[in-house]
């Protein structure tokens, strides 16, 4: 037997026509069959031309974005490389080769346009009859920043900052008069006056950096991204963004995708399900999620007609199997009849005022009551006598806990981490999109649904088909 042995000087003839590049059962003509159904002026982008000479038709660059991402080329350099070397591109743009300058400015021109793709996505699948809309799972994880989070500014780092830098500038303003004063030098003297205005420009920027601590009233800013957040994670802290994601019960796939800064979920599911609906066209019958949504205060202000099934932290800390203490919370037994408190002893804590910040009614007991009681110091060491909060949604609250733990609700939620977690995984993982290539909110934004969108075409291929898949959508 024999090695093969390759020869590059072999001549080779590739196929007279560039269709013919790729098989008829090839994932890029998938794509090209989606991109064919998308609404430029829906979506607001021009077809006709705008007068450049080097102008490509908008769908086509659109297409390429979608197929980039979909196989991990999202630097708009690679996506160039890709149009030269793989045959599949080739295909898809019919041999043309748009230079990494052009690709990315249309991304970046197009990014509010963008955005709107995962939209029509969405409403195509509803079409194809893959999304019915009636239950959402939705989730957040934490995807870096195109930032290093180093430069997270405080404004007490700024103020140190600006203490060191006044130090340095005094002491090379001292260098340049001794040198001055040698009238020799003069190309130190160049040189120390660069270093000046280096400083003093440096000095400028953290002054707007403090300007707009001061304006937005963050704690916080990153000098390169100012929309990202310093998260923690599984592999340190990072400038991040919160990614959240809204999935359809029926086939897993993406109803609405957008980065947020903030360091968690809380409050936020209220805003996800509207930006849902409004890409579904209805509202959603239910709505699952995680422990990290449970803020009652946000959820009591969803429709009434959605249905929200969302654990408490009690109780996600009890099926964790942490035990609750003989004089926690929930072992005094609250009286609604008589709006009173009972604790564990049969003493009696009655409401005495309102909270108005929190929201929130104030029950004490009588401080003779618990001075005198055995548990004094265990239960409460206050001389003032057992206090206990009680919410203004504390009824809405319990309701919630009670359409968690019947068996409708537990049959769904057991479905959460299979529906909205596989999306987060093919994105991080598969597509490597664990960290943003572009800035900024609105291109953070662009290129989730992008990738959202990617995952939806994958999904698509894997239920329908390639082949039924092109069928049914050149139908439409």
């Amino acid at each position: 037997m024999a090695y093969k042995i390759s020869n590059r000087m072999q001549q080779m003839i590739l196929p007279p026509v560039i269709d013919d590049y790729v098989g008829p059962q090839d994932p890029v003509r998938a794509y090209d069959a989606f991109g064919e159904v998308l609404d430029l002026k829906a979506l607001n982008i021009p077809t006709e031309p705008q007068g450049s000479a080097d102008e490509y038709y908008p769908k086509d660059l659109l297409k390429l974005l979608i197929y980039a991402y979909s196989y991990g080329h999202r630097s708009s350099r690679g996506i160039e490389r890709a149009c030269y070397h793989n045959l599949s591109f080739q295909w898809l743009m019919g041999g043309l080769k748009p230079d990494y300058r052009t690709i990315s400015r249309f991304r970046s021109k197009y990014k509010e346009q963008i955005k709107q793709v995962l939209k029509q996505c969405v409403r195509i699948c509803m079409d194809l009859d893959l999304i019915d809309g009636n239950t959402l799972f939705t989730d957040g994880s934490k995807f870096r920043a195109n930032a290093s989070v180093n430069e997270t500014w405080t404004k007490e780092k700024c103020e140190r900052y600006l203490s060191k830098i006044d130090e340095q500038i005094d002491r090379l303003l001292e260098e340049c008069e001794t040198v001055d004063d040698n009238e020799s030098g003069q190309n130190s003297l160049v040189k120390l006056r660069e270093k000046i205005q280096d400083k003093e420009q440096f000095v400028q920027k953290i002054h707007g950096l403090m300007d707009k601590l001061k304006d937005s009233d963050k704690e916080y800013i990153n000098s390169t991204d100012a929309d990202s957040v310093k998260a923690k994670g599984r592999q340190g802290t990072h400038a991040s963004y919160n990614v959240q994601i809204s999935v359809d019960n029926k086939h897993g796939l993406i109803v609405h995708g957008e980065g947020i800064s903030a360091n968690n979920d809380l409050n936020q599911l209220k805003d996800q399900l509207e930006k849902s609906a409004q890409n579904l066209g209805k509202k959603p019958e239910k709505s699952c999620a995680d422990a990290g949504y449970s803020s009652v205060e946000d959820i009591v202000k969803i429709d009434k007609d959605i249905e929200v099934i969302v654990p408490s932290s009690k109780q996600t800390e009890k099926e964790r199997g942490k035990t609750s203490g003989p004089f926690d919370r929930e072992r005094f037994r609250y009286d609604q009849d008589q709006d009173r408190y009972i604790c564990p002893e049969g003493k009696t804590l009655r409401r005495r005022e309102f909270d108005k910040l929190k929201q929130v009614d104030v029950y004490k007991a009588d401080p003779q009551d618990c001075r005198g009681c055995q548990h004094f110091n265990v239960c409460t060491s206050s001389q003032s006598g057992r206090r206990i909060k009680r919410s203004i949604h504390e009824n809405f609250k319990e309701q919630l806990e009670k359409i968690y733990k019947s068996p409708h609700g537990q049959e769904i939620y057991q479905l959460r981490k299979e529906k909205v977690e596989h999306p987060f995984g093919h994105l991080k993982r598969n597509l490597g999109a664990g960290q943003f290539m572009l800035r900024g909110k609105d291109k953070v934004d662009a290129e989730i649904a992008i990738l959202s969108t990617c995952f939806n075409i994958a999904r698509m291929i894997t239920i329908i088909g390639i082949p039924k898949l092109i069928m049914r959508l050149n139908s439409g």
